[in-house]
Formats: C-alpha cells, structure tokens, sequence
C-alpha cells in the first residue's frame, strides 16, 4: 500500500504528497554530541515523496550500507501553502501535527561530509522519513512545549522537549518559507535531540507523542 497521510483515528488526510523539509542542528545537546557547531542560519535539506512511509510499519533499512541512525522529531504537516509567511499565516498553514523519523545513513553522511559533498545519499532515501498519524492543530495548547521519547528494545534512547529547540517550530516554518515555497501536503521535520544511534535488524521501536500517542514498530534489514 502506498503512504498516505492519517490522522489519529487512521483516516486518510485529503492532501497530497509532496516534500519532507528537515532542520539540521536544531537541538544543541544534539549538536554536542555529535561535534558540530550551532549554524548561523538554521540548516536546512530535504527528502522527497518517496522517502515517506508509514512508521507503524516494519522500518526497512537498507543493507549493505553502513550504520542506519535513528533521529526522532516532532512532524508538522501543511494543509496550505507558504511564501514569505508570517508567524500566523504558517498557524493558519498546519493541518496537525506528529512524529516523523530521520532515518540517517551515518557511515555514507560521514563519508560525504569529508568529501564536502551534500548528504543527500545519506538522509533521502526511499522510505527514509516514516511518519506517524497527525494529531490536528487545535489539540495542541503550545507547540513550544511537547515532549516525545524514542524506545529501544524498551529502554530510552531519546527524550526531547520542544522547549529546547534552537529556532522554534512557528518561525522556523516562517524562516523556510522565504528560502522556498512550501506546498500543501509538504511535512516539516524539526530536528532532533541526543541520542541517535544505530538500529539493527529485529530491534523493536517505540515512541510517544506526550499523552496524545505511541505506538511501536520493528527494524527490518533488507
């Protein structure tokens, strides 16, 4: 089946499939253990369509590639589009919002990080950004302050709070908007915290989205 948008109660969300746009260095405990440095200027790249696919199914990560990192993020979708929007006009833009995973090829971004190469053979993949369903917008009290958790054979590889982020979820969906047009049906990932680390065949995958969700899933190599 292909993917489809889904809200909380597994019904399709009528909106298209369009691009996943990710925020690198969003969290400095993230930054700090992976030697990076805080960008001047939030740093962006993006994944396409096919990277996106269902994360209640079998994560399927690719063989014969390298380390396979997991990075956990709050995911907002857009129900309209955005250019050079205000902080409202991006309010009014959200459909909902839940958990998206950056499946990172960690050996492969290496690699092409020495090379000063770009990373996409390492981050835009297909079915290298599984989404969850997507709770609506106005359940949300204060996006500045939800949490989510990341589960590893049970034990807690990630906690964020996106309280701690560095460019927070409204301006930095704002900020993209005038670098390039945002589309309905778009998905915004918005960074992640400490903790990414390899997945392995059969490993089992849990997360949670505050009170509103959780659910697990498995690691398949292939």
């Amino acid at each position: 089946m292909p993917y489809q948008h889904k809200s909380l109660t597994e019904q399709p969300i009528s909106l298209p499939l369009n691009k996943v746009v990710c925020i690198g260095r969003n969290y400095l405990d993230h930054i700090q253990e992976m030697n990076s440095v805080v960008s001047e200027d939030p740093l962006l790249f993006m994944k396409p369509k096919s990277a996106m696919c269902d994360m209640a199914k079998p994560l399927e990560i690719p063989k014969g590639k390298g380390a396979c990192h997991n990075e956990l993020e709050i995911a907002v979708l857009l129900k309209s589009s955005l250019k050079n929007a205000s902080e409202s006009e991006v309010a009014d833009a959200i459909w909902g919002v839940g958990l998206g995973l950056d499946l990172t090829l960690r050996d492969v971004q290496a690699s092409l990080k020495k090379q000063g190469q770009p990373w996409e053979r390492s981050k835009a993949f297909d079915r290298s950004a599984p989404l969850s369903s997507f709770v609506p917008l106005a359940e949300f009290d204060n996006l500045d302050d939800l949490r989510f958790t990341l589960k590893i054979n049970d034990e807690i590889r990630q906690q964020g709070h996106t309280a701690l982020m560095l460019h927070k979820i409204i301006s930095l969906i704002a900020h993209m908007s005038t670098v390039f047009s945002l589309d309905a049906g778009d998905v915004i990932l918005t960074g992640t915290p400490k903790g990414v680390g390899p997945l392995n065949d059969g490993d089992t995958v849990s997360v949670s989205l505050d009170s509103f969700f959780s659910l697990q899933t498995k690691v398949i190599v292939q």
